[in-house]
């Protein structure tokens, strides 16, 4: 195994569902999971570690608590790139990472076909890499974005 260790984050859902179509990609480096309890959480690889962090609900006080469960995660762990396809659990472990020097990737979500997501919005600036999966969205974010086909 590679000597180099990834958080992949993403929301319970969709955005969960998409990381888990790439495993091929980063299935061979060391990994760790972050997301929240629901329905869809269950499909993670129980042999794989997972952290679950409160949804923020677009919740000020949620989101405080998201970020010091984040930090606490972070500092645990020590990642060497964060990947993820959002939505609002990201925000808190991307803004640690980038603070500490690490390499951020975000995929900007499946469903995004016209209209950037709010999460990528926020994104966008401090992503190292910054994919789309349409084409159409390369003209909404700029030159820094990037399409990297569809993940289904």
């Amino acid at each position: 195994m590679i000597n180099m260790k990834i958080c992949l984050v993403g929301s319970a859902g969709g955005h969960l569902t998409q990381l888990l179509e790439l495993e091929d990609l980063w299935n061979q480096y060391n990994h760790f999971y972050i997301t929240y309890k629901e329905e869809s959480s269950k499909y993670l690889p129980k042999s794989q570690k997972t952290y679950f962090v409160k949804d923020p609900m677009r919740n000020p006080l949620y989101l405080l608590l998201t970020f010091l469960q984040s930090l606490y995660i972070f500092l645990l762990e020590n990642p060497n790139i964060i990947i993820s396809t959002g939505a609002g659990i990201t925000i808190p472990i991307t803004f640690l990472g980038k603070i500490f020097g690490k390499k951020i990737v975000f995929i900007e979500s499946l469903s995004r076909v016209k209209d950037p997501s709010i999460t990528g919005k926020i994104l966008y600036p401090i992503s190292d890499l910054f994919l789309v999966q349409w084409k159409s969205l390369l003209k909404k974010y700029g030159k820094r974005a990037r399409y990297g086909g569809r993940v289904f």
